[in-house]
């Protein structure tokens, strides 16, 4: 029996956790810290600097900036301080215009930014923006996650992150809440349905990233796929994907400050609850499910890792997908040993528009385990990295994510930042 109490931090939570964003989060992080810079700063600064952590830079370098048609940090910065406003979190550049993005572009071409990475910080979401403006200067710092500003010389450890609706969760707590919670306390996340679903339907309308959504509903690929509620998951999650990722100005509910783990945690399991006629209450206890299952598991992975975020959040899907078939908490912990066992170890080489393909790849095994976990079948604890305990396999998974994939992460920045070389 859960208490109101936790039930109450619970929903703290995932209101914390689930929240709109435009285009991707690490720019717009960015573009967030010079926007509270700027403010501190009282007037548009004549030059910034940025310094950066490794994982924020590696995640900006290669994605497309909303309503902007460019690609990468320094459109994002000149316009988090041309329009960017802190009140707007990661919806900070909302009011961009046409004039505003000429501007923008502008202030980009003067060479007013310079942008390096911080050395000597074990933070992997670090960002420290200093604006210019004459003799004078004023700064901001985000840490820990995406819209944690703190204070020069405060620490910045994760740890030390405000904890008021902080709560250490499992498996058993998660599924207990979503599936018992009343029905109008959890009801709000529907929205995240309202928003990934839109972002799929308007990437339709636009050539955004490689096309992978259009291109599963073309013809060809309906010949290979056919014309399936598997196909159709990966189409609407993908093209979700390609538009954030390409640059549309279309916001998206976000999980644990990703996007593209918001995406995933939510479409296939709206398009699998409309196509298997799920009734509106089991869609929102599942879409409950998923989101806090990827919370789950980042809570012990980090907000940004060497580990690709699309293994949490289809995680999180897999589960929702396998309560929406009938399955119980049994066959939601076999879903995620089974996921554990096939994704493990899919690196995180920057947001980009590839990263629809890690989606899909990611959404596929969600249905595979699924169905596996349906059929009473699981990796067993003789496998691999999974144990009997599922909560014990997940911290296995996040354990190599966070601590053993560090070289990783180390080396796919340095390929990163020295093509060409």
């Amino acid at each position: 029996m859960i208490t109101e109490d936790i039930r109450k931090k619970i929903i703290a939570l995932v209101h914390e956790e689930v929240v709109p964003a435009i285009g991707c989060t690490e720019p717009m992080c960015v573009a967030l810290c010079t926007a509270k810079a700027t403010e501190r700063l009282g007037c548009r600064p004549d030059r910034i600097e940025v310094l950066l952590s490794g994982n924020i830079l590696k995640n900006a370098m290669g994605v497309g900036i909303p309503g902007t048609g460019m690609i990468g940090l320094p459109i994002a910065i000149a316009l988090g301080a041309i329009v960017g406003k802190s009140a707007y979190q990661l919806e900070v550049l909302k009011d961009l215009t046409p004039e505003t993005l000429e501007q923008g572009k502008q202030y980009v071409a003067e060479r007013r930014i310079h942008i390096a990475m911080k050395e000597g910080i074990r933070e992997k979401l670090y960002a420290k923006v200093i604006c210019y403006a004459g003799d004078r200067q004023a700064s901001a710092i985000i840490a820990g996650s995406h819209t944690h500003f703190v204070e020069s010389g405060e620490s910045v450890s994760t740890e030390n992150k405000e904890e008021t609706n902080r709560l250490l969760l499992n498996m058993q707590l998660v599924y207990d809440f979503a599936t018992t919670a009343p029905l109008d306390e959890i009801r709000f996340i529907e929205e995240a349905r309202t928003y990934n679903m839109n972002a799929a339907r308007e990437s339709l309308k636009g050539n955004y990233g490689h096309n992978l959504g259009k291109t599963i509903d073309r013809p060809l690929s309906k010949g290979i796929f056919g014309n399936s509620i598997y196909s159709h998951i990966i189409s609407r999650t993908a093209s979700a994907c390609d538009a954030r990722m390409g640059g549309a100005m279309i916001p998206v509910m976000s999980n644990s400050g990703s996007g593209n783990q918001g995406i995933c945690a939510t479409n296939p399991v709206c398009v699998y609850a409309k196509e298997n006629e799920n009734t509106e209450e089991e869609l929102i206890r599942a879409l409950m499910l998923s989101h806090l299952t990827a919370i789950y598991i980042k809570q012990s992975l980090g907000t940004l890792s060497a580990l690709c975020g699309c293994v949490v959040a289809s995680i999180g899907s897999s589960c929702g997908i396998t309560y929406l078939m009938g399955g119980d908490y049994q066959h939601i912990c076999y879903s995620v040993k089974n996921m554990i066992a096939n994704l493990t170890g899919m690196i995180c080489d920057g947001a980009k528009p590839a990263c629809s393909l890690k989606i899909t790849s990611g959404v596929s095994t969600a249905l595979l385990s699924a169905l596996l976990a349906m059929e009473g079948k699981c990796v067993s604890q003789n496998e691999g990295i999974v144990d009997e305990s599922v909560d014990k396999s997940i911290h296995n998974l996040t354990s190599i994510g966070a601590d053993a994939m560090c070289k990783t992460d180390d080396m796919v920045l340095r390929i990163m930042t020295n093509k060409g070389c």
